[in-house]
């Protein structure tokens, strides 16, 4: 079968998906299937497609109709211009988590670019937000923690995938196994934060496939800030960054519990869409 022929198929059966590019993923999936890029796919369009990898491109195709994640069928996600592991077990990167990154970068630039600095991720993940600081900053030392053995595993994966000696992966229920002696420049995490009753309206290929510990923040969403930031500031170096990323509408009570427990210069950073995305302040 010509590739043209399979993409059309392809296309046909998933697009009435609500969310996703259909011709996007259907040209991704059978680039990967072919070890090319999507380039080769749009401009090789007679090319004859071997009969095994029609069959392995229609049942991933089976699987994206019923909503499984493109991602976790290609196993990546570009995230930071960096191309990350992904499986089933870990949270898929967002867009909108890159401006915590971006901020933390320039924050590095401007305050500590001379100087080697240390950096804790809580509940790294697949290791989007600190391994690309890792990759990006090579005089930021990472310590990523998990409960999740999955999620080391993966982010394990990514930091040899992008030959990083400046990360260590540790196994930890958040401060749990971290010495109050090793202190932090900085403090950055992407908590889970929806809100348990929010859960069922999320959409069918969140809800139904994601790892529903990275997501459940409890029934307000504020679980794990009111358990992070209070402890904090035993392991934040004085005038140290705290940086969360937050549900559009928890900027106001995560602020308040960081001005609570002392922090100081308090901002709050939009996404892509203009919705509030990221809470920040300075350990007074």
């Amino acid at each position: 079968m010509e590739i043209n022929q399979l993409i059309r198929i392809g296309v046909d059966r998933i697009k009435g998906r609500q969310y996703g590019n259909a011709v996007l993923e259907a040209t991704l999936l059978l680039g990967k299937l072919m070890n090319v890029d999507k380039v080769h796919i749009y401009t090789h369009g007679k090319e004859q497609v071997p009969d095994e990898i029609v069959n392995k491109f229609l049942e991933a195709i089976e699987k994206r109709s019923k909503g499984y994640p493109i991602q976790y069928i290609i196993k990546e996600k570009e995230f930071m211009g960096l191309n990350f592991y992904i499986e089933e077990g870990v949270l898929i990167p967002r867009p909108d988590t890159e401006i915590i990154v971006e901020y933390i970068l320039e924050y590095i630039d401007k305050r500590h670019s001379q100087e080697q600095i240390n950096i804790l991720d809580i509940g790294i993940g697949s290791g989007a937000i600190g391994l690309s600081i890792a990759y990006y900053k090579k005089n930021a030392h990472v310590c990523g923690v998990d409960i999740s053995h999955k999620a080391l595993e993966v982010a394990n994966i990514n930091k040899d995938r992008f030959n990083l000696s400046n990360v260590k992966l540790i196994k930890s229920d958040l401060f749990e196994k971290i010495s109050e002696e090793e202190k932090f420049h900085i403090i950055v995490s992407n908590p889970p934060y929806i809100p348990t009753e929010d859960m069922e309206s999320l959409q069918e290929e969140v809800k139904n496939y994601e790892p529903r510990t990275a997501l459940d923040g409890g029934k307000e969403g504020m679980d794990f800030y009111r358990r992070i930031i209070p402890e904090s500031k035993n392991y934040l170096k004085e005038e140290g960054l705290l940086i969360f990323e937050i549900g559009y509408h928890q900027a106001k009570d995560v602020s308040h519990i960081m001005i609570e427990n002392g922090f100081k210069d308090i901002k709050i950073l939009k996404d892509l869409q203009g919705l509030d995305r990221a809470v920040l302040g300075i350990n007074g």
